[in-house]
């Protein structure tokens, strides 16, 4: 797996694929948590700048999924 994106659209796609193989079951939630936890640590800023995701990776993951991997956030 790529652990660093330069390209936010690039990271935007994992993520939302991410999302979506956990929401059809094709992977476990600590499999998921995991790979989650993974990435904030590795990308830093492009996810999370000062607690916040930034408007533009929200627009193309979408409400939905933003919601799930804030409740994964948080839970760290």
């Amino acid at each position: 797996m790529k652990a660093v994106y330069k390209n936010p659209r690039e990271l935007a796609t994992k993520l939302i694929d991410l999302v979506d193989n956990y929401r059809e079951g094709l992977i476990t939630y600590d499999k998921f948590k995991e790979t989650i936890t993974v990435m904030i640590a590795k990308n830093g800023d492009r996810i999370y700048k000062n607690g916040f995701m930034p408007v533009r990776l929200i627009s193309i993951i979408g409400d939905d999924r933003k919601a799930i991997i804030d409740e994964v956030a948080n839970k760290q």
